[in-house]
């Protein structure tokens, strides 16, 4: 249980960071009365071009390189070995950073539910991992988990799976407000 907490090892993938940001999300909001949805959409909201810087580093550091490929834009990695590979951090870049970013953006612009833009994130990270998941070589020292499935796309299915449920949790308890709000009093 030790090793949970020692990040001087290595082990700080996104997800657990994302379990991190969480407990401290909750805990400012807490400490300064702030409604903890209204913290974690804020943080939500900007989070993606985080990640999109941060998988520009990683393709400029030649890290977290796709799977061998023969597509016309594969690209030889100086630690990946001689062969070409998919530049999945631009791929990351592009549907983590880039494209989460806009659907986020789009989704603030409307009135919706408190902790919308957090569960709109936490299910569109889901998926655009799930997706680059299918490009990027695996880590090393874990390989793949079950059949083809990487260790990104076994944790990024819960997340996915709670996104779209407390979504449709806020969306269900709006309606039900609305509803409450507009029926007529007994006489």
């Amino acid at each position: 249980p030790a090793k949970i907490i020692a990040v001087w090892e290595g082990g700080m993938s996104f997800h657990g960071g994302l379990i991190g940001t969480i407990v401290s999300l909750i805990w400012f909001s807490r400490r300064q009365g702030i409604p903890i949805y209204t913290v974690a959409d804020l943080a939500a909201a900007v989070t993606p071009i985080g990640l999109g810087f941060g998988r520009l580093g990683n393709f400029i550091n030649g890290e977290l390189y796709g799977r061998a490929t023969d597509v016309d834009w594969c690209m030889v990695f100086p630690t990946g070995g001689p062969a070409c590979r998919h530049p999945s951090q631009l791929y990351e870049a592009s549907l983590e950073g880039l494209l989460l970013f806009t659907v986020l953006w789009m989704i603030g612009r409307k009135a919706t539910p408190s902790g919308t833009i957090f569960w709109s994130f936490i299910t569109g990270y889901g998926i655009c991992r799930l997706i680059v998941e299918l490009f990027r070589e695996p880590d090393a020292h874990i390989g793949f988990i079950f059949g083809s499935l990487s260790m990104g796309q076994i944790l990024s299915l819960p997340m996915i799976v709670i996104g779209i449920f407390m979504l449709s949790l806020g969306y269900q308890r709006q309606v039900l407000a609305r509803r409450t709000n507009h029926s007529p009093t007994p006489q």
